[in-house]
């Protein structure tokens, strides 16, 4: 069979052209071109009633689970047995105080919402036993019914923690005694502010203003100094001034994800990768992605390989007159990176020193709970918003995530803000997160379908100029770095980059998130992380016994990255020349709104 084909239903092959799109994508371009625009626009028009979530895809998670649930008898009897146990045993410590001595249930560790003292005196702290309690039974029930189909089970679990958390106690002035203290202690002021505040932002979502973040490019944050050395339809190539005498001869690229702006690694000067990495004498280059917008609707993955990281490299080589460049990419920009230097390879063309993923996958059969929105279903629902307005903007992208962490996004703000009238700590992390980007209609489309949905790029048959790339023809060394409670990118996924290469790889594992693991200059609190070296030719080590034998070091993993960067930097030589005339960083892309 061809590369990157497979019999559809009528037992046809179905070859993917190089610039084509694939599965899906092939029927929305026919669509484009004048068939079932009732469809896409019916699609559409429910998408906006249900938060971009696809009705069918729910109901057919729905029906697997009630249908199994419903043929497994010794299931049923097991949660009725279950919750009349559960019901007992939260009676009893109501009221026996014999029963005090431990909680029935303790919350997750990142579960905030009943921390507080004041939820420790009775009746407060039964009451959120119970939930608790109901919540752990939901979770039993929805996730361990046999026959269920894994994403369809993950999927059920999901809409019950929402609706549960939806009721928490915490949520209202009634069972909360928190919000209860505070409005005896303002008389009553804290919900009237709240009130207020909650109409304000009412009104500036329906009118669809974004609030302004506290931290602007240029001027607060992205501040490091520097150039725009080249820019053409899709990106703006910065290249930050020197501060040492002398830098490394191999110039390094940094590819951000363009799902947000590419700032995240140039916050405020002390959480400032780009920074740190200039004032260790490297040659730092950065790809500032230009926000789309509807006329570019028809931008391609490979538009964004070939105008992003090709461009990149070729005005790079270029400017410095270095045969090589290091190269490093965060997130979706690893991801791209990594594709770019598996086309390179089977191309020969060995511009590349090294490459560093930071938080990225090429692996997407563990992709983390973004998957719980990535089905057949939920594409073509989601495309058929994205294909009437041309991109996918900033709200529904804002909306899944909120979603995955809905406690801490969600009702905790609404606690914070509407109930107590606490003010926002704003952070330069928190201003970029609030500043996301749109992306067109094809290149999302593209992705959805090629990496989440079949996973072309792990099986080589993702197509590059009409023919596979294989990431196993990669040969330069790779240092990749996971972040252990990474939601977006799992660090078990990031670590599947070992057995899908044949080259010597790096790994580190560092403690945060998918944002806060990586912003992690040295000197911060609570900072460890694990590395270690795999030879091309050494056996391999699942994730969890790397986990398990890697020692752990304290403190921020840049000095190690920065450390194996240098190996592979070469020797010290005078700056390249600065461009006098060329427009200062942070130029205009990243800040488009």
């Amino acid at each position: 069979m061809a590369p990157d084909s497979r019999p559809d239903a009528a037992g046809s092959d179905r070859r993917i052209e190089g610039s084509a799109w694939q599965g899906g994508i092939h029927r929305h371009a026919r669509v484009a071109g004048g068939k079932h625009h009732t469809d896409l626009i019916l699609w559409a028009w429910l998408g906006r009633m249900t938060g971009h979530l696809s009705p069918a895809a729910l109901g057919m998670a729905w029906f697997d689970w009630a249908s199994h649930l419903m043929l497994s008898p010794d299931k049923q009897q097991e949660l009725v047995s279950d919750a009349m146990l559960g019901w007992q045993r939260w009676w009893n410590y109501v009221t026996d105080p014999a029963h005090h001595t431990s909680d029935p249930v303790r919350p997750l560790a990142q579960d905030k919402r009943f921390s507080d003292p004041a939820w420790n005196a009775w009746p407060w702290h039964q009451l959120s036993q119970g939930f608790l309690m109901t919540q752990q039974w939901w979770h039993r029930a929805t996730s361990t019914v046999r026959g269920v189909a894994p994403h369809h089970a993950d999927v059920v679990t999901f809409v019950a923690r929402q609706l549960l958390d939806g009721v928490a106690p915490s949520n209202f002035v009634s069972t909360n005694p928190v919000v209860q203290q505070a409005t005896l202690a303002s008389g009553g002021m804290n919900l009237l502010r709240g009130s207020m505040r909650a109409l304000r932002d009412a009104n500036d979502a329906l009118a669809g203003r974004v609030r302004p973040v506290g931290y602007r490019p240029g001027r607060e944050v992205a501040v490091t100094p520097g150039k725009v050395v080249m820019a053409n339809r899709l990106v703006e190539l910065l290249r930050y001034d020197p501060v040492t005498p002398t830098v490394h001869a191999t110039p390094l690229l940094i590819v951000p994800a363009w799902i947000m702006k590419y700032y995240i690694l140039d916050l405020s000067p002390q959480n400032s990768l780009v920074r740190y990495l200039v004032e260790h004498g490297h040659t730092v280059y950065m790809v500032s992605w230009k926000n789309p917008q509807a006329e570019d609707r028809d931008l391609t993955m490979d538009d964004y390989r070939q105008l992003g990281i090709m461009s990149a490299i070729d005005a790079i080589v270029a400017q410095t007159g270095a045969h090589q460049v290091n190269a490093a990419g965060y997130c979706l920009g690893g991801t791209l990176l990594a594709i770019a230097a598996a086309a390179m390879a089977r191309d020969h063309d060995h511009r590349l020193a090294s490459m560093s993923l930071l938080a990225a996958q090429v692996d997407f059969t563990e992709p983390g709970e973004l998957s719980l929105f990535i089905d057949d279903s939920q594409v073509s629902f989601l495309e058929a918003a994205i294909w009437q307005q041309g991109y996918l903007d900033t709200r529904q992208m804002a909306g899944a995530f909120q979603l995955l962490r809905s406690n801490d996004l969600v009702w905790s703000r609404r606690l914070r803000h509407y109930l107590l009238d606490l003010p926002d700590q704003e952070t330069d992390l928190m201003s970029w997160n609030a500043d996301a980007t749109r992306m067109p209609y094809r290149m999302h489309a593209e992705y959805l379908h090629r990496l989440f949905l079949r996973n072309s790029l792990a099986s080589a048959r993702y197509l590059v100029g009409g023919r596979p790339v294989s990431l196993s023809d990669i040969d330069v060394p790779v240092c990749a770095v996971g972040t252990l409670t990474d939601h977006v990118a799992p660090w078990r996924s990031v670590y599947k980059i070992i057995p899908l290469t044949d080259t010597e790889i790096t790994f580190i594992l560092t403690n945060g998130g998918h944002n806060a693991g990586v912003v992690s200059p040295p000197g911060s609190m609570r900072r460890s992380y694990q590395i270690a070296v795999h030879g091309h030719d050494s056996p391999y080590v699942d994730p969890d016994s790397w986990q398990a034998r890697v020692p752990q070091v304290e403190g921020s993993w840049w000095p190690a990255w920065e450390d194996w960067l240098v190996r592979h930097a070469g020797a010290q030589v005078a700056p390249p020349p600065l461009l006098g005339n060329a427009p200062a960083a942070p130029g205009n892309y990243v800040l488009q709104a």
